[in-house]
């Protein structure tokens, strides 16, 4: 089982994550809204990233709420991030490109992911509110951004279609999941290389 710990503690947010990348998608403990952020959004966005991912997560997050949720959505991307890379190690066995494109009612998103080493995110996705909720629309990029640079991969992610923010983000959140999933896979007939030329990722 792949699986990491992270802790996370600075002036702006204290973060405690578990993560099991090869799980059934369950959120810990089980009841709904268990995942504590802060934001009742991002939550749900999680719970949907796990779900759809198949990773087991927990997450406890105190962060500085009172300010606005832009250090707790970047920090947690950032957790999460590290704790994909801890519970990947050397990255031996994994696909290491996944692809997806998932519709949400009325919005399509397409997101392609390769775990390179080289931490790179290109975002197209135009969100017509501001907020959904509480929660500032221009944070799903912050997340996205957090996640990248501390896991090390290139990712792309297209908005094709959709003009409710809510679906939007949520189908963003979703693809993300599934994408990954895909490249964190173990590719069996591979199972002991790593997948670059260079020898290393």
């Amino acid at each position: 089982m792949r699986m990491a710990e992270i802790t996370r503690n600075t002036n702006e947010t204290q973060i405690s994550l578990k993560l099991n990348l090869d799980g059934r998608g369950k959120i810990e403990p089980a009841e709904q809204g268990s995942l504590l952020s802060g934001s009742g959004f991002l939550d749900h966005m999680l719970e949907l990233f796990a779900r759809h991912g198949r990773f087991d997560l927990a997450l406890t997050c105190k962060g500085d709420a009172y300010v606005d949720y832009h250090h707790t959505t970047e920090d947690i991307g950032i957790s999460l991030g590290n704790a994909f890379k801890q519970a990947l190690g050397d990255f031996r066995g994994i696909k290491r490109y996944g692809s997806f494109i998932l519709p949400m009612d009325e919005a399509l998103i397409m997101i392609s992911i390769d775990i390179s080493g080289r931490p790179h995110l290109a975002y197209d996705v135009s969100i017509p509110a501001q907020k959904v909720g509480d929660f500032d629309t221009e944070l799903a990029a912050e997340f996205m951004l957090g996640f990248v640079r501390a896991l090390g991969a290139t990712v792309h992610i297209k908005h094709l279609a959709g003009t409710n923010s809510h679906h939007i983000i949520e189908a963003v959140f979703k693809c993300f999941g599934r994408a990954l999933a895909q490249a964190v896979e173990i590719d069996e007939k591979f199972s002991d290389e790593i997948p670059s030329t260079k020898g290393v990722l």
